[in-house]
């Protein structure tokens, strides 16, 4: 079983490159332009057009439920033979929810606790979207163990954009 990679929109294709990844997920305002690396097919890259809220807010679209089907669907449509590339604008927040949620799903003997913690051992400033968490968690049926898992690693540092970082789907 290959892993989940995780940067920022700016560390996007060299992450890829880096890494060798063929799908990639992309959480990022609806609006923001971003250009698929080069070897990632069109039917390879799941774009998903949210804000990075964990309420409603007027004129802004937070995550939600068909956001977590969409990344669930393709997450399962993943072939693991090459790392999923998963990005957001500064690979902190809704990135860095998605790769944990990916997780979960595609190893449901994960802990969440121990995920949550080797996260954050792997990215200082991560600081999941506790929306699409908590969405996830339901959906997964874990019972609050994810957001708890979450809520136990607090806010990450301070950070302008989070530095790439691997995932692993086994601990």
């Amino acid at each position: 079983m290959t892993y989940l990679v995780v940067s920022s929109l700016a560390d996007l294709p060299g992450t890829v490159a880096q890494h060798g990844a063929l799908d990639v997920v992309t959480l990022i305002n609806a609006d923001t332009p971003v250009e698929r690396p080069s070897g990632v097919s069109p039917e390879r890259h799941l774009f998903l057009g949210m804000n990075d809220i964990s309420a409603p807010s007027e004129g802004m679209t937070h995550p939600g439920e068909n956001h977590l089907e969409e990344l669930l669907e393709f997450g399962m449509r993943w072939d693991r033979h090459q790392p999923l590339a998963i990005h957001c604008w500064a690979g902190i927040s809704r990135s860095t929810a998605a790769a944990y949620i990916l997780a979960c799903a595609i190893n449901p003997a994960l802990d969440e606790m121990k995920l949550a913690q080797e996260l954050r051992r792997r990215a200082p400033s991560a600081t999941p979207n506790a929306l699409l968490v908590a969405i996830a968690d339901r959906k997964l049926g874990r019972d609050g163990r994810m957001i708890e898992a979450i809520r136990s690693i607090g806010r990450g540092e301070n950070a302008f954009s989070g530095t790439p970082f691997v995932l692993p789907l086994e601990l």
